[in-house]
């Protein structure tokens, strides 16, 4: 990532740029996530002059980015998942031009990119409606103020709020959440699987797979196989369970209020698997933040990194480099 000269940009229209830099910022190959405008003539408009309609230009995001390390089509994944491409006034409760979704491409194999990816996300009927995401030549791009930059960190609050209360959190997550037949996941998951994942199960401290694993390489989610941990974040906590000081993304974790057994806790799930995979507590190393993520073996399956690119998750190896 030193050799700057190797970087690529791609710039997406997602309606409100807060929620859009989630999903990118924390990914291998990623160098940096940029929130801005683009599409119309103004040279340094305010975020108010743009979400006002005057200026022509659309809230958008541009993201520095490896392409040894993470794809230009694995981007575009991203951006299908993080938007509602058949509406063609705004997004959810953003409504009008400058909140319209666009993919704005940077030279002609990203057209093309963008084009077939368009196309296929199409004919996967996913949506009832139309895509109307256009596909347009970059245009100026205009940095949007400090104050609105990882908005996410730094009024997390605030933000998260603003995501459920707009709808997109809720549209987003049953949309792309795994389609789940209880029977079958009975036949391929065991019994501990099972119970762990969909029933909120706790296997025994220490008598389970993965505690005191010495390889190098990721935990996905056994259900939908959306990456979770790595080996590199993992610690033993003396708690005899898989521990570690943060997600791979934390994108694809969701935190609920648990009050079950009398306690009060924060149960950590995955995002389109909605597994079960344990719990996050505050008693971390204090070096690392302070925060420890007591996930269930039963609810993982492990990636060596010999077998990450065969396995479709090879943007990963960059974290063992």
């Amino acid at each position: 990532m030193d050799n700057k000269n190797e970087l690529e940009l791609a710039t997406f229209a997602g309606g409100c740029f807060w929620f859009m830099v989630p999903p990118f910022a924390e990914l291998p190959g990623i160098h940096s996530v940029e929130s801005g405008y683009s599409g119309g003539s103004e040279e340094e408009p305010s975020h108010e002059e743009v979400v006002s309609g005057r200026t022509g230009h659309r809230l958008v995001l541009q993201i520095s980015f490896d392409p040894l390390i993470i794809s230009y089509e694995k981007l575009l994944e991203i951006y299908w998942k993080n938007i509602d491409p058949t509406d063609d006034g705004g997004q959810f409760d953003e409504r009008g031009e400058m909140f319209k979704t666009a993919i704005y491409y940077h030279h002609e194999e990203q057209r093309q990119v963008a084009e077939q990816s368009r196309s296929l996300l199409e004919k996967s009927c996913r949506f009832k409606k139309s895509v109307v995401t256009e596909i347009l030549k970059v245009s100026m791009f205009c940095p949007a103020e400090e104050k609105h930059q990882y908005y996410y960190k730094k009024i997390p609050y605030h933000f998260r709020f603003k995501y459920k209360k707009s709808g997109r959190k809720e549209f987003l997550e049953k949309l792309w959440q795994v389609e789940k037949d209880q029977m079958q996941l009975k036949t391929v998951l065991t019994p501990l699987q099972y119970e762990v994942t969909q029933q909120n199960g706790t296997e025994l401290p220490y008598e389970n797979e993965f505690f005191n694993n010495k390889a190098d390489g990721i935990y996905v989610d056994i259900v939908s196989g959306e990456p979770l941990f790595s080996t590199t974040d993992q610690y033993d906590a003396g708690c005899g369970w898989p521990s570690f000081t943060k997600p791979i993304n934390h994108y694809h974790i969701n935190d609920k209020l648990d009050k079950s057994h009398g306690m009060l806790r924060t149960e950590v799930r995955s995002k389109y698997g909605d597994s079960h995979l344990g719990h996050l507590f505050y008693d971390g190393p204090k070096e690392e933040g302070g925060l420890r993520y007591c996930i269930n073996s039963a609810a993982l399956r492990f990636i060596p990194k010999e077998r990450l690119i065969t396995e479709g998750y090879g943007e990963f190896l960059s974290l063992f480099e």
